[in-house]
Parts: C-alpha cells; sequence; structure tokens
C-alpha cells in the first residue's frame, strides 16, 4: 500500500516509527505536511495538490495533526476522505475528540466515569462554579492547552477563586473539575487500537507538579489494568469514533475516570515504557481494515 503520513515533522519519534514500521512491512509511506497543501474544491472532483502536483495514488491516510491546527488539517484530511482515501482516523472524530467540553459531553453520555466537571460563562461568579463541583481543591483548566499547558491546581478556596479570576479576566474559555486526590499525581494511559488497549503505561508527575504529563517532565512505567480500566479505555475511543487513540485516566476511589481521549498520541513514553511495537500494530491495523479506493466517510463531507 502507499500511505500517507500526514504530520508537520517528520523527524519526531512517533512519525519515524510510523514510517518505519511501514516499510518494514513492504509499505510506501510518504510524508504530507498538511500545512502545505493545497485544496482543491472547485473542481468536477475533489483534489490535493502538494509541492505543486496532485496527491495520487494513496490508499490510506494517518493523520498526525497537532492541536494548534487542527482546523486547517481537519480539512485536508476530509479532502482526503472525499477523494475516496481511507483515513486511519476520521476527521469527523479527531474534530470531536479536540473539543475539550464536547468530548466530555459525549463521554458523560455513554456513562463513562469523569471527573465532577462544571463549565459556564467567564462571567460567572467563581464562588458558584467552584460550589457546584464540590469546592476546592479544583482544577481549572483552559479549553485549549495541551500537553499539560493551562491546567493549573487551585489548593484553596481562595486561590482557585483567583485563578477563575484571572482567566476570566483574559477572556478565556474554560472548565472546572474537581481535584482526585487518590491518584497521587499518577495517570494510566491506555493505548487503544481498534476495540483492543494493546499497550498501557502509568505516567508520574514531576517532583511537586500534580500533572503527570511527559512534556512537563513526568516519567513513564509499564502498568498492569484493570478489566474496568481496560473497558473503559475501549468505550471512551467508540465514544469518540476514534480508532486509534491515546485514553488518560485517573484511578478515583469509585473507579476509572477519564481525562482526556488523544487522537494523535506519542508513541515514544509507551513503546519505551513498555518494549512493545505499538507502531507496528498500527500499521497491521490499517492493513486489516484500508480497502484501497474506498472510505468509511466518502460522500460525507
Amino acid at each position: 500500500m502507499r500511505i500517507a503520513l500526514m504530520c508537520r515533522n517528520p523527524d519526531l519519534y512517533s512519525h519515524q516509527r510510523l514510517m518505519e514500521a511501514g516499510a518494514e512491512r513492504g509499505h510506501e509511506v510518504v510524508h504530507v505536511n498538511h500545512m502545505r497543501c493545497y485544496i482543491d474544491i472547485a473542481s468536477a472532483r475533489p483534489a490535493l495538490h502538494y509541492h505543486g502536483e496532485k496527491v495520487m495514488g494513496v490508499d490510506a491516510v494517518i493523520p498526525r495533526i497537532g492541536a494548534s491546527v487542527t482546523f486547517f488539517g481537519t480539512a485536508v484530511l476530509r479532502q482526503f476522505e472525499m477523494m475516496g482515501v481511507w483515513a486511519l482516523n476520521e476527521s469527523v472524530a479527531i474534530s470531536r475528540s479536540r473539543d475539550k467540553l464536547r468530548s466530555l459531553q459525549l463521554l458523560s453520555r455513554r456513562g463513562i466515569g469523569l471527573p465532577s466537571t462544571v463549565f459556564a460563562h467567564r462571567s460567572s461568579d467563581p464562588k458558584e462554579l467552584l460550589a457546584l463541583m464540590g469546592g476546592a481543591p479544583a482544577i481549572i483548566k483552559l479549553l485549549e492547552g495541551t500537553q499539560g499547558k493551562g491546567v493549573v491546581l487551585g489548593e484553596t478556596q481562595k486561590a482557585a477563586e483567583a485563578i477563575i479570576q484571572a482567566f476570566s479576566g483574559l477572556q478565556a474559555e474554560f472548565l472546572v473539575q474537581s481535584f482526585v486526590k487518590e491518584a497521587n499525581g499518577e495517570d494510566i494511559r491506555c493505548i487503544v487500537i481498534g476495540d483492543k488497549v494493546v499497550a498501557a503505561m502509568k505516567r508520574k508527575g514531576a517532583e511537586g507538579d500534580f500533572r503527570s504529563n511527559l512534556h512537563q517532565g513526568g516519567t513513564a512505567t509499564t502498568v498492569r489494568i484493570s478489566p474496568a480500566e481496560r473497558a473503559t479505555a475501549v468505550k471512551a475511543a467508540k465514544a469518540m469514533g476514534l480508532a486509534v487513540c491515546g485514553v488518560d485516566m485517573l484511578r478515583a476511589n469509585e473507579g476509572p475516570v477519564v481525562m482526556e481521549v488523544n487522537s494523535s498520541p506519542g508513541l515514544e513514553g509507551v513503546e519505551k515504557a513498555t518494549g512493545l511495537d505499538v507502531a507496528g500494530k498500527i500499521i497491521e491495523h490499517i492493513e486489516r481494515n484500508a480497502k484501497p479506493g474506498a472510505n468509511r466517510t466518502k460522500g460525507r463531507g
């Protein structure tokens, strides 16, 4: 197969591994920087141009779209879909998962465990917001934040109110979540491919930091997950409509609670922590499911 890897930086670990895994299985994996593509929507047949030429002969596409360019990246992916190219993750599913508020609403509707969460207009009373989710300590999270950025812990009522007022003063959109103290600065990331959890790691935040993101200095180790955690991860992926994703959850007293579903999970941390060939498993999923010239979303736009 000829597989397009949609990403801006082909030298990142995750992208190198996907290209290597594809080549090892006899596929041609070509890099397409979606930010350098031109979408031709005026002609009778949808087309995509890259480096001055039409993109042709692609059987499948692996979208690795950064959060900051979701709008344009998913537009390019939609064009691939309209051209009949099979997408590992569909554009509508990526857009759904990138909207923090919408994704939480969808997870809630499916009965998936979540931390107590409140969202309101930024002019709302901080005291009322905190009272709704049980008071301090509380997590205040920017809707546009990624990799642990824009996530702040208000340890006391006064501190949480001050953070909410500061975010409101910046005209920022944010939500307020209960702080799961028993998680002890650790979370579980499960990599879901299809309907299976293929790898899992436990991430622990740097000393004194409640955030467990590896980009913020956290560490990762392999972990054995419970049947409930496995089922929650798969259910969360299905709620988003994602074939491949990372599901981040905390171990709360009432059971696993999902924090985020990531449509472009990094592979370095989980592969090094577990020793598993996650990139190879992604390519195997494409081999089993991609139908050259056919797409699950063809014609839907």
